[in-house]
């Protein structure tokens, strides 16, 4: 992507003012967006978008400069300006350790570059699940389907002499389904996603997924307003857990946990959850939709246990945050693109699976609200308190699902919830989501079996 020659000369003019570390990204990223709506191709846009980052470290110091100018000039001039910002001794400046590439395990086959695939594939399959959707029930008035896929390649390389490039594949349908009974609109979604290319669009099961989007708008349009009050809560797996990435797992990045930040600073070896709970990030999981080979510093990613039997035992840290920890990169590192500097961010963040069945859990609920799929929420990773939508919702009674309900939310603090799970079901399940942060929006899988919660609090409609 760059020469390593050129590279080398702009890793040391970054440290001209007395840096201690310098690093260069480099992308060079291919997108493509499409969407469907009203039975018509809305949108169909493609593009290519190039840059580099420098970075620039002295002790705690971070400085970062991007730029799209590619020339030798332009390079050496977002270096000098970096440069600029660091207050070191020029007398004492580092010398780049000379750079030697490193290979890179492809932990995620891809058979089908997306640019490989005609638009038209992409359409054909688009319109099915648009047909699967409006030929669902005759309350479903509206179908929107969005496809979206990327190819983005990176070139990372440092002053400690790091070299190395990797490609990453990722590719995503979401399907939106409205209804309505003349008066009202519900909605419905399913966005699944993968780090894979068109052949993971062209094998979606989209009797599943564009059917089960139909369902929950159908279904909610004949819900009953939620109760509100103190309840145990049932939430189901794959994109339930949500809840748990934003309440919890924003808490153990070291983002915040080494600006003590989080309430989870300063506790490692400590029970912070629940005995029946072990909590994961692992970017290693094959084709999934936050994997990773390496990390944006160029780490190797890997699995990290963060709470094991509801002791902590790790967080997710960069190497900025690192430094300031006194603690090593976790492989961690995360962004957008060359436009952010990286912090340490989530990939796969999931509740391991437990010995309960989903059928065990309901039976041995009396009364309380089921969670079938979670919507939005916001949370402060400070506090850990949050605030979720629940986007399909139903009442449990003496062991039983019953009617539906609508307008559920679920209130509460993370640190507090995670104690309070008391069963653990065995269906783990992963669902695909954007995540934003300081360092940009992000692909991230959100995962749990089934869980239990003894209580938190609902809002709903009724006292």
């Amino acid at each position: 992507m760059l020469n390593k020659a050129l590279i080398e000369d702009v890793l040391q003019a970054a440290l001209e003012t007395g840096g201690d570390f310098s690093e260069v990204f480099v992308e060079d990223r291919y997108t493509n967006h499409m969407v469907l709506q009203n039975s018509r191709l809305e949108k169909n846009l493609s593009g290519r978008d190039f840059g580099v980052g420098i970075r620039v470290f002295l002790g705690l110091q971070s400085v970062y400069a991007y730029t799209n100018d590619f020339t030798r000039e332009g390079l050496l001039k977002a270096a000098h300006t970096a440069a600029q910002a660091i207050q070191g001794k020029k007398d004492g400046k580092t010398t780049i350790i000379p750079l030697l590439k490193e290979s890179v395990s492809m932990l995620h086959p891809i058979k089908i570059m997306p640019t490989e695939a005609a638009k038209s594939r992409k359409l054909a399959v688009m319109r099915n699940a648009n047909d699967i959707i409006r030929n669902y029930d005759s309350e479903i008035v509206q179908a929107i389907v969005n496809l979206i896929d990327e190819e983005q390649n990176v070139l990372i390389a440092n002053s400690e002499g790091k070299f190395v490039e990797d490609k990453r594949v990722r590719s995503r349908m979401s399907m939106v389904s409205i209804a309505s009974n003349g008066t009202d609109m519900q909605t419905g979604f399913y966005g699944p996603g993968a780090y894979q290319g068109f052949e993971f669009i062209e094998n979606l099961d989209l009797n599943h997924y564009a059917k089960e989007s139909a369902r929950i708008a159908k279904t909610m349009l004949h819900a009953d307003p939620a109760p509100s009050g103190k309840f145990p809560v049932i939430i189901d797996n794959e994109f339930g857990g949500v809840i748990f990435h934003e309440a919890c797992g924003h808490s153990l990045e070291a983002t915040s946990v080494a600006k003590n930040a989080s309430v989870f600073a300063n506790k490692l070896g400590e029970k912070v959850a629940s005995d029946l709970v072990t909590y994961i990030d692992d970017g290693t999981l094959e084709n999934e939709w936050g994997s990773l080979n390496i990390d944006d510093e160029g780490e190797k990613s890997r699995k990290n246990v963060l709470i094991e039997d509801g002791i902590l035992k790790g967080y997710m840290i960069d190497k900025l945050n690192g430094r300031r920890m006194g603690m090593e990169s976790t492989g961690s590192s995360r962004r957008q693109s060359y436009r952010f500097a990286p912090t340490s961010r989530m990939t796969n963040t999931y509740i391991a699976p437990g010995k309960s069945t989903p059928e065990e859990i309901i039976a041995d609920t009396e009364y309380g609200i089921y969670a079938k799929y979670m919507g939005g929420g916001s949370v402060n990773p400070g506090t850990g308190d949050f605030n979720f939508a629940i986007n399909e919702a139903y009442l449990v009674k003496n062991g039983k699902i019953e009617k539906p309900i609508r307008g559920a939310t679920l209130i509460g603090n993370g640190a507090k919830t995670i104690l309070d799970i008391d069963r653990v079901g065995n269906n783990l399940g992963h669902g695909a989501g954007m995540c934003g942060s300081s360092s940009g929006s992000l692909p991230v899988n959100v995962g749990q079996p089934m869980v239990r919660v003894s209580e938190i609090t609902v809002g709903g409609k009724e006292a």
